[in-house]
């Protein structure tokens, strides 16, 4: 990663389990070219570890909270985590 990387784990709550949170966050994290995974989690919330370049991190944030048609985002949260900690590629896990 660059110089102007970022990297952030972000918990997402609200409705975001059962309306493709997940697949939806894969395929918008693709377009901005960023790297991670994301996964749902037994409280209701989807958490997701994202890293890239500053300005495509900033931009996934702010779609966090419009999420996919269906979703109904009430809190998005971000922690900065390091860079290094991230893998490469972008994966729905478990």
């Amino acid at each position: 990663m660059g110089e102007n990387s970022k990297a952030v784990r972000v918990r997402i709550s609200g409705l975001v389990q059962g309306v493709s949170f997940r697949v939806w966050t894969r395929f918008r994290a693709e377009e901005f070219g960023l790297e991670g995974w994301v996964r749902n989690e037994t409280d209701g919330s989807v958490t997701a570890l994202i890293a890239g370049p500053e300005t495509a991190v900033s931009a996934m944030l702010k779609e966090f909270w419009k999420g996919p048609p269906g979703a109904s985002v009430q809190a998005v949260e971000a922690e900065p985590v390091p860079p290094e900690s991230v893998p490469s590629g972008f994966q729905i896990t478990v």
